[in-house]
C-alpha cells in the first residue's frame, strides 16, 4: 500500500522578490496541496538564512491552518533548544483551540542554525548541549500533560493554553539518537532524509528495534522527508532543480543568498569543488518526469518500509512547485476521483 504523502515547506524567499511574497505563496500552496489530498502540511524552523522565510513555524502554523479546512498543519519542526518548554506549550496549546485535531508539534533537538545565532535565540553563553534535550522534552510533555510530580518546582505553573492540548507530538531527527528517544518514547519519528540520507536506514532501524508501545502508538510509525523534484519530463525537472543544488552550495560554502533562478543557475553550473560540498544531501534528489519520480519513489518506499513520506518541493517559481506536488500526488493516488482509502487519521 502506497503511504500517506505529506508536505514540508520552508518559504524559499526567490531571488528578486520579498519575504510577504514568499510566506503567501506558502499559503497557497497549503491550500493546492490540500485540494490534491496531502495529509499534513508542515512548516520548517530555520535562522538567519537570507533565503528562507521559515523561523516562525508557530506564527506560520495558524495561517496556514485558518486558510485551510483538513489538512493537518505542523512543525518540521520546532528547534527545542531554541524555545522555553512552557512557551511551545503556549503558542501549540492555542493553536489546537484554534484548530483542534489539526496541529502537529514536531520537535527537533538541533538550532536550525550557527551556532551565533542560536547564542542570540538562547540569550546565553553556554554552548548548545545535546544532553539537555530529553529534560527539554519531559518538561515539553508534562506541561501538556500535567506530568509534573507534585514536589517539582514546575508542578505549581498551568500552561494555558497548553495543558491537556490535543497535538499530536513527533520526534525528528537526522541521526540514531532522535530515533532512540523517539522508540523509547512510543512517538511516531520523522527522519530528514532530505539531508542526511546516508543516516536512514541506521535511524530507522534504531527506532524500530527501541520502540515501546505507548498510549500514543501500539506499533513503530516513522515517516521519510524527500527532496523531489518532478516536472512533466526528465529534462525540465533537472532545470528546475538546479536552484536547489547551486543554494545549497553557497549555503555550504557560508554565502547564502535569495534562492536563484533556473537561469541564474544554468549560468552558474557547479565546480567539482561545490559539488563536493553538495554531494551529501543532493545525492538522494528525486529528480525527474512522472516516470522516474514514481519508479524512486516505490523503490524507497520498498527499501525502508516507510510509513509516510512527506516531500519537499523547494523550487523557484510557485507554479512549478505546485505541478511537482501534482505528479506525486498521482504516485500515491490521491487525486480526483481516486482520492486514497487509507485513513486520514
Amino acid at each position: 500500500m502506497t503511504p500517506q504523502l505529506s508536505v514540508l515547506d520552508l518559504s524559499p524567499i526567490a531571488k528578486g522578490s520579498t519575504v510577504g511574497q514568499a510566506l503567501r505563496n506558502t499559503l497557497e500552496l497549503a491550500r493546492a496541496t490540500e485540494k490534491l489530498g496531502y495529509h499534513r502540511f508542515w512548516l520548517a524552523e530555520h535562522h538567519s538564512m537570507p533565503g528562507i522565510a521559515s523561523s516562525a513555524p508557530a506564527v506560520m502554523i495558524g495561517q496556514v491552518a485558518a486558510v485551510t479546512d483538513t489538512i493537518r498543519v505542523g512543525s518540521g519542526g520546532v528547534m527545542l533548544p531554541n524555545h522555553a518548554p512552557l512557551v511551545v506549550a503556549e503558542q501549540f496549546g492555542t493553536l489546537d483551540a484554534l484548530y483542534p485535531d489539526r496541529i502537529d508539534l514536531g520537535i527537533g533537538r538541533a538550532p536550525g542554525t550557527d551556532q551565533v545565532t542560536a547564542h542570540a535565540l538562547r540569550r546565553q553563553a553556554d554552548p548548545l548541549d545535546a544532553d539537555e534535550f530529553p529534560q527539554q522534552l519531559a518538561h515539553l510533555r508534562a506541561f501538556i500533560d500535567d506530568g509534573f510530580p507534585a514536589d517539582h518546582p514546575y508542578a505549581a505553573i498551568t500552561a494555558v493554553p497548553g495543558l491537556g492540548a490535543g497535538v499530536a507530538m513527533w520526534l525528528l531527527g537526522s541521526s540514531t539518537y532522535s530515533a532512540q528517544v523517539a522508540g523509547i518514547l512510543g512517538l511516531p519519528f520523522a527522519f530528514a532524509r532530505h539531508f542526511s540520507p546516508a543516516q536512514t536506514m541506521p535511524a530507522l532501524r534504531a527506532y524500530r528495534e527501541s520502540f515501546r508501545p505507548s498510549e500514543i502508538l501500539d506499533e513503530p510509525y516513522a515517516m521519510l522527508t524527500v527532496t523531489v523534484m518532478a516536472a512533466d519530463d526528465d529534462e525540465r525537472a533537472r532545470y528546475l532543480a538546479a536552484p536547489m543544488k547551486l543554494s545549497m552550495a553557497r549555503l555550504r560554502a557560508n554565502d547564502p543568498g535569495q534562492f536563484p533562478s533556473p537561469e541564474e543557475a544554468a549560468a552558474n553550473p557547479l565546480t567539482p569543488e561545490q559539488e563536493r560540498l553538495v554531494a551529501g544531501s543532493s545525492a538522494a534528489y528525486i529528480v525527474g518526469g512522472p516516470r522516474k519520480v514514481y519508479d524512486e519513489l516505490d523503490a524507497l518506499v520498498e527499501m525502508t518500509g516507510a510509513d509516510e513520506i512527506m516531500i519537499g518541493s523547494t523550487m523557484f517559481d510557485l507554479a512549478d512547485r505546485i505541478r511537482s506536488y501534482e505528479i506525486c500526488a498521482a504516485w500515491g493516488d490521491m487525486s480526483g476521483t481516486g482520492k486514497q482509502s487509507r485513513p486520514v487519521e
